[in-house]
């Protein structure tokens, strides 16, 4: 029992489920987030621009000022190898962390718990870095969901191993 809420009850037992759907769907995105940045480091420097400039072609010479078309294909042309290498290391790397975290999770290992919580608290902390620089609403809702997890984690964490925050014995 942690904090009050038993896994036998309704509420722990649905917190716990909430937890386990957590997880797979940080899996899921932490697997496409690995295998896009696997993707970008083995594509040709200038196939991101091809890509858009096959994408945008049509539009084009139906519109030249189409805004989303002519936005994709300017954000094409500032993409540089050295930005797709960037991003193809950072979304490896960040992915598969993200993966092999779950994974152990998923397995019950104690020290995964606390590992989550500070490699997720990172994220966090770096996501809301990137926001008061861009303030892109996904870093928000990234934020947002990660926050979640951690607090699913703390409680999971706790709940499994039975390290509930006690008063000391009198």
């Amino acid at each position: 029992m942690a904090h009050g809420i038993s896994e036998t009850t309704r509420l722990g037992r649905w917190l716990h489920w909430i937890f386990e759907a957590s997880l797979l769907l940080k899996g899921l995105f932490a697997a496409a987030e690995t295998l896009s940045g696997l993707a970008l480091l083995g594509l040709p420097g200038n196939a991101v621009l091809r890509f858009a400039e096959w994408l945008t072609q049509r539009e084009l010479t139906e519109d030249p000022h189409d805004a989303i078309a002519t936005a994709l294909l300017n954000a094409a042309q500032q993409f540089s190898i050295q930005t797709q290498s960037f991003y193809g290391f950072y979304f490896t790397s960040h992915g598969a962390l993200k993966l092999v975290v779950v994974i152990l999770l998923m397995r019950g290992v104690l020290w995964a718990y606390p590992a989550a919580l500070a490699l997720l608290s990172a994220f966090v902390v770096y996501q809301l870095y990137l926001w008061t620089h861009h303030h892109a609403i996904s870093m928000l809702l990234l934020s947002a969901l990660d926050i979640l997890v951690i607090a699913l984690t703390w409680r999971e964490w706790h709940a499994r191993f039975g390290l509930a925050l006690r008063a000391p014995p009198k």
